[in-house]
């Protein structure tokens, strides 16, 4: 299953609607990029309007080390030629619908990080500023990258690589944890009310969201509509 999609012209995030069999609660996955169209943001607006509640991604607190990093994205939206713009809660949720944060402190999440040997964890400290530089130098089209693209499972070797990278893992897996727990209580306590409830989470979780709410608590994905994430000119 297609996740993100990235074309020659386009790049586009599948909304998955995940429901279990005898049950009516309903499931909603937003895959999100960090830099998009404000046209993507206003689109995932409207539909979590629709939503009963929203289970959102977001590292509570602040640190040096997450600042670093949130670099690789925060320079692209600052040139208005790109035409992008970063995601921003205020823009993005509805004032109406109540929203849960289950994500991990920014302590919690260097933690992680420095599980990994010291010179990989400086030189992804070093690289993130330069890479968000690089993206936004070149605009747009940095986002038309085979590596941007998110499948259910792995569909290349080089995509099954990246899967099993020890950064990725160390970036990700608490976090799903984390987050599988939140939704695992939402399907105990709700289960039998006609409720969606929103999982508004980083493209790079999807999968984790996919399998987990599937092995752990039997949902399956029953519907998709495609949102386009941006068209570079």
């Amino acid at each position: 299953m297609q996740i993100i999609e990235v074309t020659g012209y386009a790049v586009r995030s599948a909304v998955i609607t995940m429901r279990r069999t005898g049950k009516p609660l309903e499931f909603v996955i937003f895959p999100m990029l960090h830099v998009a169209s404000p046209t993507f943001y206003s689109q995932v607006r409207i539909r979590l309007r629709e939503c009963d509640f929203i289970v959102m991604e977001g590292i509570r607190g602040k640190s040096v080390g997450v600042s670093a990093l949130t670099l690789a994205y925060r320079f692209t939206p600052r040139l208005r030629r790109n035409g992008l713009q970063e995601q921003h809660d205020e823009l993005l949720l509805p004032e109406s619908v109540p929203v849960i944060n289950p994500d991990v402190t920014a302590a919690e999440a260097i933690a992680d990080l420095k599980t990994l040997p010291r010179w990989t964890y400086l030189l992804l400290m070093a690289a993130a500023p330069v890479m968000g530089l690089v993206f936004a130098l070149r605009g747009p089209r940095a986002f038309l990258d085979e590596d941007l693209v998110v499948d259910d499972l792995p569909s290349t070797l080089r995509a099954e690589m990246m899967a099993d990278d020890p950064v990725e893992h160390a970036m990700t897996d608490r976090r799903d944890k984390r987050l599988l727990d939140a939704l695992g209580e939402i399907h105990a306590e709700r289960a039998d009310e006609p409720i969606r409830v929103a999982i508004v989470y980083g493209a790079r979780h999807v999968p984790a969201i996919v399998s987990g709410l599937m092995d752990r608590y039997g949902y399956r994905a029953r519907e998709a509509e495609w949102l386009t994430v941006l068209v570079p000119a």
